[in-house]
């Protein structure tokens, strides 16, 4: 059956909710002990039977996909939400290669971190290992399914899908092509599955933790539904906070880099976690850079949302309010704020970000290092777009989320982050005194 055939057949109702999510999580169990003695040969042969299983179905894909995107429109969502929900053949083809990269990346199972011996001749290893079922909770973006469910099966772990209802049609398409990729390699399809319900109730049944089938969930999305997983989850959680990201210009920055980088960071994709929100400008180039650093934000199509001293310098700004400096937009406006220097920056930052991404731009190496260093942010740039806080951009072929917490994992959650790990210990014949 082919997935346009299955897409067809997929339904969205449980008729009891509880039982068909914990029968759900029985099978992920089941297949995550399976996937945890897989092979990399075996891993690799599935990702490569995904993306040619994408690339063969990309028109079932594509179809199911206007269907959302129709339906998003009609429901009057914003264009940004539009833009994350829609699919084009460039990002059909984007999600292939994503995956392409992912087997291409070394097996993280088995591989030892550290070995030591101890005096009394144990020898022991720290070994990964993968994590068990990742239960995996996204709003809009139906891409993520690919990269999610990949990332997932090279770690060794099994998957629970649930995309936003808004793409329910386009994950479902997606992830039926990552099924018959599994079955091609001889591995379960119960490895990779999406909760089959626009249903809510769904969602809560999954952060209980389906009776202990669930090891981790990792939530992406806004804040209202980080702060929910949050607080109900009965499972450890790799939170995805929102990206209220800054990027701040110094008094030592080149101008027309300052300019690229701003507008890239805002404006090359204005609904994605990494667009900068907030420009801060060192107010001792407020003279010489205020001004052009706004009108190319504003040419670029940008709303600006500026302090006062921004408003009497640059023409049609609006008043920013003091909500303004902890929003993310994910839209084509950005705060606008001038500050005394790179301290006053980082205390801005500290005060108001989301501890995401955030970027300065500078050519005084002693300020940028102090803004690296002291920045308590999951990704810190310098000189360089907020934009690149995504996993394919640092190599890692996709990612899953960007964690902006400390615990386990944080930044890109590619595949090593979706691994745990365990000690072997070997001697010959010790017995403790």
């Amino acid at each position: 059956m082919t997935a346009a055939q299955r897409l067809a057949s997929e339904t969205d109702e449980f008729s009891d909710i509880a039982a068909g999510m914990q029968a759900i999580g029985d099978r992920a169990r089941a297949a995550a002990r399976r996937l945890a003695l897989a092979t990399t040969a075996e891993k690799n042969a599935a990702l490569a039977g995904m993306a040619a299983a994408i690339r063969r179905n990309e028109a079932a894909i594509l179809a199911a996909n206007a269907v959302d995107v129709a339906n998003a429109r009609t429901a009057g969502v914003t264009g940004s939400f539009i833009d994350r929900l829609t699919l084009t053949p460039e990002r059909v083809a984007g999600m292939v290669k994503g995956i392409e990269e992912i087997a291409a990346l070394p097996d993280p199972v088995g591989t030892v971190i550290a070995e030591w011996d101890r005096p009394n001749g144990l020898h022991i290893e720290r070994v990964r290992t993968p994590l068990g079922v990742i239960g995996i909770i996204y709003e809009s973006r139906p891409n993520v399914t690919a990269d999610a469910g990949a990332l997932a099966l090279k770690a060794g772990n099994a998957a629970i899908l649930r995309g936003g209802s808004d793409s329910f049609r386009s994950s479902s398409a997606i992830r039926q092509c990552l099924a018959e990729g599994l079955a091609a390699a001889g591995l379960p399809e119960d490895a990779i599955q999406i909760v089959p319900t626009r249903d809510r109730a769904a969602v809560g049944e999954m952060l209980s933790g389906l009776g202990g089938a669930i090891d981790v969930i990792v939530p992406r999305g806004g804040r209202s539904l980080v702060e929910r997983v949050q607080k109900e989850a009965r499972v450890p959680v790799f939170a995805h906070l929102e990206g209220v990201n800054h990027v701040y210009v110094d008094r030592a920055a080149d101008l027309k880099m300052a300019e690229t980088i701003v507008v890239n960071a805002k404006m090359r994709r204005v609904g994605v976690c990494g667009a900068a929100e907030t420009m801060l400008v060192d107010r001792a180039v407020a003279d010489t850079h205020l001004r052009p650093l706004v009108e190319a934000l504003q040419k670029a199509g940008c709303e600006i949302r500026g302090d006062d001293e921004t408003r009497r310098a640059v023409a049609d700004v609006k008043p920013a309010t003091e909500a303004d400096w902890s929003t993310e937009y994910l839209d084509a406006i950005i705060s606008v704020r001038l500050v005394d220097g790179v301290d006053a920056a980082i205390d801005h930052i500290e005060r108001y970000g989301s501890h995401h991404t955030d970027a300065i731009v500078t050519g005084d190496k002693d300020a940028a290092e102090r803004f690296l260093s002291r920045v308590d942010s999951a990704i810190v740039l310098h000189n360089a777009s907020t934009q690149f806080a995504d996993g394919g951009e640092f190599g890692m072929g996709a990612e899953i989320g960007i964690a902006t917490g400390k615990m386990h994992a944080r930044g890109p959650v590619g595949v090593e982050q979706l691994t745990s790990f365990k000690y072997r210990l070997r001697g010959s014949g010790q017995i403790r005194p």
